[in-house]
């Protein structure tokens, strides 16, 4: 014993300045992470009676989102494309949540008709909707349409949430108080609203797409918090960070390997799918929003967002062709 203690002493003098790097690079690698994990939802609000609907929520922060709300004893829709993907999800949210009341609704916001089909499913089978969560979305895609001809980025992050949440309005104002969420992202501060050419048609780039798309979902916020005033409904859009999520699987392929390399460490840095939901969680049910509206939020607190995403004008005009390009003006 006497032996072995010398050695870790002798072992300890001999690499001191070694041990002292790895434990003050440790620390500091762990104080990061923490900080990257972000804000903390720390409302115990339940939704017992509350009806809940999550589009995209067989995955990432959409599921996680699902499964919170799911605890809460909310009735729970799972609006996703791929139903068999959902229903494996939904089993996994009413098993760890002790919640059965999780249901799973056809959605594919590339479909104007599969948005009415679900809209007209939910009017006609739901007494009420209390919380609206638009999360589904695309990223950097290549240049695809929709089935209605849009352009893909701007049809599923945009278009497709903005009739689903237009056709749901007066069953949440039925029900209210009750809360629009959007999630849209902080590369809304990059983009632009091409009027001249929304479907990028002349000039597309992938990122030019998700940076106009994540703009359009703040100034959808804006312009909706506007028009239902004093309604009962409250609208909010956030940013949930940066994930680990499917959302990059169009982007990370296209990296070269030197690139894949360096992703790969940064990747195990950021936040898991359930710290990027603590937001979307947030805006959902904290107390303290409920007389707020309109705003745009991240980590669990309101943020000014970008410029070009406070012109209301940018925001009604986008309302205006938005009800043209979905067929409800």
């Amino acid at each position: 014993m006497q032996n072995y203690a010398a050695a870790v002493q002798d072992f300890v003098e001999r690499h001191a300045t070694g041990l002292t790097v790895v434990f003050v690079t440790g620390a500091g690698v762990l104080a990061l992470r923490r900080w990257l994990a972000g804000g903390v939802c720390r409302s115990k609000v339940r939704l017992d009676g509350k009806t809940v609907l999550i589009t995209g929520a067989n995955t990432g922060i959409g599921k996680e989102t699902a499964l919170d709300m799911a605890k809460r004893g909310a009735r729970v829709i799972l609006a996703c494309r791929d139903m068999t993907r959902a229903r494996i999800a939904a089993d996994d949210i009413r098993q760890r949540s002790g919640n059965g009341n999780v249901l799973v609704k056809k959605l594919d916001l590339s479909s104007l008709q599969s948005v009415r089909d679900l809209a007209k499913d939910v009017q006609e089978n739901e007494e009420r909707l209390d919380i609206l969560i638009n999360n589904a979305g695309i990223m950097m895609c290549p240049k695809w349409k929709t089935e209605d001809g849009f352009e893909m980025q701007l049809g599923v992050n945009h278009l497709g949430h903005f009739l689903l949440t237009n056709c749901l309005l007066d069953l949440m104002k039925k029900s209210a108080p009750s809360r629009v969420v959007i999630v849209s992202s902080l590369a809304h501060e990059r983009g632009k609203i091409h009027f001249e050419d929304l479907n990028l048609e002349k000039d597309y780039h992938r990122e030019k797409s998700y940076y106009q798309s994540k703009l359009a979902n703040v100034l959808f916020c804006r312009e909706l918090a506007a028009r239902v005033q004093g309604t009962g409904v409250t609208v909010y859009s956030l940013h949930p960070g940066v994930i680990r999520t499917e959302l990059v699987h169009h982007l990370f392929p296209t990296f070269a390997l030197w690139q894949r390399i360096i992703a790969m460490p940064i990747m195990m840095m950021i936040k898991s799918p359930r710290e990027g939901a603590q937001t979307t969680i947030y805006c959902a049910v904290d107390e303290s929003l409920a007389n707020a509206s309109g705003l745009y939020y991240s980590d669990c607190a309101p943020k000014t967002p970008a410029p070009q995403a406070l012109d209301d004008a940018a925001a009604k005009k986008l309302w205006d062709i938005s009800m043209s390009m979905v067929g409800l003006a």
